[in-house]
């Protein structure tokens, strides 16, 4: 099962750890095709360009491979979707919940994986 998005999806645990292996930076979106998380894949989609060292990938939230992402100690008290996962060098960086606008996606990727 994947997401109906443009953009590249992690499908199992083991994709996420090469992934994180073989990527210095690394952004992925945990979520649905619901009104909180669109917004978040199309800023991704919009940044791809401007970002060429960042590999943007996105993950079912209801799979059950997500637990990676669900179960991470950061992710603890969140409590909207989606949960978006920022990793550099496979280490995991900066970790947010619920809508972020292009705005605040490229802050972060500034502030953390440039």
């Amino acid at each position: 099962m994947t997401l109906m998005t443009n953009i590249e999806h992690v499908i199992t645990a083991a994709q996420h750890t090469e992934i994180l292996d073989t990527n210095e930076n690394v952004m992925i979106c945990c979520g649905r095709m619901g009104p909180m998380c669109v917004p978040v894949y199309d800023a991704m989609e919009e940044l791809r360009e401007e970002y060429p060292n960042i590999k943007f990938m996105d993950m079912l939230f209801d799979s059950p491979e997500a637990h990676v992402i669900r179960n991470a100690p950061e992710c603890v008290g969140f409590m909207g979707l989606p949960f978006t996962m920022y990793y550099k060098n496979g280490k995991l960086v900066k970790a947010t919940s619920s809508i972020q606008s292009k705005e605040q996606v490229k802050e972060i990727l500034d502030e953390t994986l440039s």
